[in-house]
């Protein structure tokens, strides 16, 4: 079981003002939580309300390890990038559940590497749109667009990166944290499988994913408090669900495994275990795939 870090909640006052029956409105409405605001509360961020603090809070409360992995998979992030663009040559990136801008995003990550890099944001979140516009800038040299639609629509993911990426090219399909707010019913392999359907050879899927595999009983109570205060629910899954969702693809080493051990970095800090597993596979690449 991971030990819990210590935790300093941030300031917390409940919502009270009723949530307002137009859906359309709810998705603007500071008084339910967003996903991408109390994940910025776990981080550290300013971008939430006391509706986000409020949830955030409720969850560390249940399941303090939450904190240490909201901040794992930030580094899990800029490790994969960094492993992706100067060990496998990929200069085209498409992160989809982008969530709100942090040090070290995808594009800033990968234009140090290579300036021309190009990247593609993906989320449906108003709020994530309004601060990518505002802050998700390229490099002189690279290039950086981003998506407005649901990860469920593979189709207008596809063509919207394309206006940008060339996908006759390897590129990089970066899941990380947003699997688990897909549930079993909406065939979330399948996702995977179509993204990768539509990627050029050599290319790679990289996931991170909630798991109650390590601490069942907190993390279990962990989702509930989440679940029952914010509108996209969210499942964790097991080391074989998290697999599946590959839908096939080869692994590159070391697989399935803890994400604070994925290709561990020297210059990410020591975090306490986390509660999420973390993968890259490659699409096939000719004989040389086969054989293998």
């Amino acid at each position: 079981m991971p030990s819990a870090p210590s935790v300093t909640c941030v300031p917390d006052s409940a919502p009270t003002q009723p949530q307002p029956a137009d859906p359309q409105a709810r998705r603007f409405d500071p008084s339910v939580p967003h996903p991408a605001q109390v994940y910025n509360a776990w981080l550290g961020g300013k971008d939430h309300h006391a509706a986000d603090r409020h949830a955030a809070n409720e969850v560390i409360r249940h399941s303090p390890q939450v904190v240490a992995g909201a901040l794992a998979n930030r580094h899990f992030l800029a490790r994969v990038v960094r492993f992706l663009a100067a060990e496998c040559g990929i200069r085209q990136f498409i992160d989809i559940g982008t969530g709100l801008p942090a040090p070290d995003n995808t594009h800033e990550v990968a234009q140090r590497i290579t300036p021309a890099s190009q990247i593609v944001y993906v989320d449906n979140d108003p709020l994530v749109l309004a601060h990518a516009r505002a802050l998700l800038t390229s490099t002189p040299q690279g290039t950086c667009d981003y998506i407005d639609t649901d990860l469920r629509d593979t189709t207008a993911i596809l063509r919207g990166a394309a206006r940008t990426l060339d996908l006759a090219r390897p590129a990089a399909v970066l899941l990380l944290a947003v699997l688990h707010f897909v549930p079993d019913a909406d065939g979330p392999a399948g996702i995977v499988a179509a993204l990768a359907a539509a990627l050029a050879p050599g290319s790679y899927i990289a996931i991170s994913h909630l798991t109650a595999d390590f601490a069942p009983a907190t993390v279990t109570a962990g989702v509930n408090a989440y679940n029952t205060l914010v509108p996209q629910p969210i499942t964790p899954r097991t080391h074989a669900q998290v697999t599946g969702l590959f839908a096939g693809l080869p692994l590159i080493e070391p697989g399935v495994i803890p994400l604070t051990g994925w290709h561990p970095d020297l210059r990410d800090p020591s975090p306490p275990d986390c509660d999420l597993y973390a993968g890259v596979a490659r699409t096939p690449d000719g004989a040389r795939d086969r054989r293998a």
